[in-house]
């Protein structure tokens, strides 16, 4: 015998349209924990560097990056990049005699915009919600599209926002008075 098919009439649907909504609002609040967690929790190391050689390049002369945390932007390998000078060594950077050196890729890892060194730690706070721990209040690299924020002293890591991989790095050689840029770390997909 086969079964009696269900009637469905307008009376029983109405009777369980609140699966609908009910559901949709699990799959929305699910959704949210997953991605809170992932942007909390997922952030990946710098490690050790992994460049793919390029052409050499001069960047700068190192008189030029005279104090901590000056700046010189650049283009390497068809990627904007940006050159500091640190007050600390990196893994992946370059020590010039007591000069601390380290360079990187200035697309942001989410989805592609430019980073900006970040002076201000009050700017930090204010505009990409991000208040570093004590003792780590230093500038920062900020993406003004999402407002992820990448911490130079870490190699690049994402510390905070939505991108998870850290920026790629430059090899840098220092040549005589010139820094030059000999390499540069892959890209990664965008979105991590």
């Amino acid at each position: 015998m086969r079964p009696n098919p269900v009637k469905l009439s307008r009376r029983n649907l109405l009777e369980r349209w609140w699966v609908v909504p009910v559901a949709g609002t699990l799959g929305a609040f699910g959704y949210m924990g997953w991605y809170a967690s992932r942007v909390t929790f997922g952030k990946r190391e710098a490690g050790e560097p992994e460049f793919q050689p390029s052409e050499a390049v001069r960047v700068a002369a190192r008189a030029d990056l005279g104090t901590d945390w000056a700046e010189r932007p650049f283009t390497y390998d068809g990627r904007p990049c940006l050159l500091l000078r640190l007050p600390a060594p990196v893994s992946g950077g370059l020590s010039v005699d007591g000069a601390y050196y380290a360079a990187y890729s200035r697309v942001c890892t989410h989805l592609g915009c430019a980073v900006n060194l970040v002076r201000d730690p009050e700017v930090l706070a204010f505009a990409y919600n991000y208040r570093p721990p004590e003792g780590e209040r230093h500038p920062q690299l900020g993406c003004p599209c999402h407002y992820a924020v990448f911490d130079p002293l870490k190699a690049g890591e994402a510390v905070f926002g939505k991108a998870n991989g850290p920026l790629p790095r430059v090899r840098l050689e220092a040549r005589g008075g010139d820094l030059y840029a000999t390499g540069i770390e892959a890209a990664p997909a965008l979105g991590g």
